[in-house]
């Protein structure tokens, strides 16, 4: 008998463990700690603004701590309609209501964005400038992304009392640089001296965007780093020192493989390169992992890069 109520009061253990697990909450901090990076990411690959995809984020999942957060890492309450992965079932409008199902919360940023570019009737909104977040809330509504007729300024109302534009500014040209992370050691030792911000890639990698006119010398400088480091850490070569507005540029080395996805679906023309710099993964491990002849032919919609 004692030896079966030892064994019961460890199963209940167990079970009290997983539920604080699942039932953790998330602050309103760690949440956009956790997440600003992938939305200024998803930015630069998709054109949608980095401050609208938080937004989104935080009033759809409750700041992560959502039932359909929680359970199906669904951050952005997008529903089944066409979707062929693993759901979800809850009451929303309606009773029982089919949620798309993502095996982590970096699928749903990312499915989020092909949500938004692959349907026309989010197509005007590509056509506002990518800082206007008023006409994208606006414009989201419009398109019937939400019922809620308070939603652009549920949105409106997130971005501007937390300050979310700011990560726009973090993806182009800012002339008020922000600190998003606290240690930058190894990279600068003076914080307040540099002219770029310094953001923590989901991979954990420290990056900054380049503004019209960089060069990798110019960031070298900066950031006291030789410029053979910058190139090796981004796959440069040989080519030109030649940054175009908008690009990663990686203070730190990439990784082997992703932390968070296990592959990268194809939805605009892209190359191996490219996904390289998005997904903060060494080019030489993708070539190792996908069947690619150059690193920088396009690869077609549809297709899929492992990213593990």
């Amino acid at each position: 008998m004692r030896q079966i109520s030892i064994l019961t009061t460890l199963f209940t253990l167990s079970l009290s463990m997983v539920y604080a697990v699942v039932e953790r909450k998330y602050t309103q901090k760690e949440y956009i700690d956790q997440w600003k990076s992938v939305a200024v990411s998803q930015m630069i690959q998709s054109k949608i603004p980095a401050s609208i995809t938080m937004a989104q984020g935080i009033l759809e999942s409750g700041y992560g701590n959502s039932v359909l957060a929680q359970k199906a890492n669904n951050h952005f309450g997008i529903k089944c309609h066409e979707w062929k992965g693993a759901t979800f079932f809850i009451d929303d409008d309606k009773p029982n209501e089919c949620f798309r199902n993502y095996r982590n919360a970096s699928e749903s940023f990312k499915d989020h964005s092909e949500f938004l570019t692959g349907r026309s009737r989010y197509a005007n909104l590509f056509t506002l400038k990518i800082t206007d977040y008023k006409g994208w809330a606006n414009g989201l509504k419009a398109a019937g992304y939400a019922t809620n007729p308070k939603y652009p300024h549920l949105l409106i109302d997130l971005i501007e009392r937390l300050n979310l534009h700011d990560l726009d500014k973090a993806a182009i040209e800012t002339s008020n640089p922000i600190e998003y992370i606290a240690n930058t050691s190894g990279a600068n030792s003076s914080a307040a001296a540099s002219q770029h911000t310094v953001l923590l890639h989901s991979n954990n990698i420290k990056y900054v965007v380049a503004k019209k006119g960089d060069t990798f010398f110019r960031i070298s400088k900066e950031f006291k780093m030789g410029l053979w480091q910058l190139y090796r850490y981004n796959d440069y070569g040989d080519r030109k020192d030649v940054l175009e507005e908008g690009d990663i540029v990686y203070l730190q080395p990439k990784r082997r493989r992703s932390k968070h996805n296990s592959t990268f679906s194809v939805t605009n023309p892209i190359s191996l390169r490219m996904i390289s710099q998005l997904e903060g993964i060494k080019l030489s491990s993708l070539m190792d992992k996908n069947m690619v002849a150059s690193p920088d032919d396009l690869l077609n919609k549809g297709e899929k890069v492992n990213l593990r």
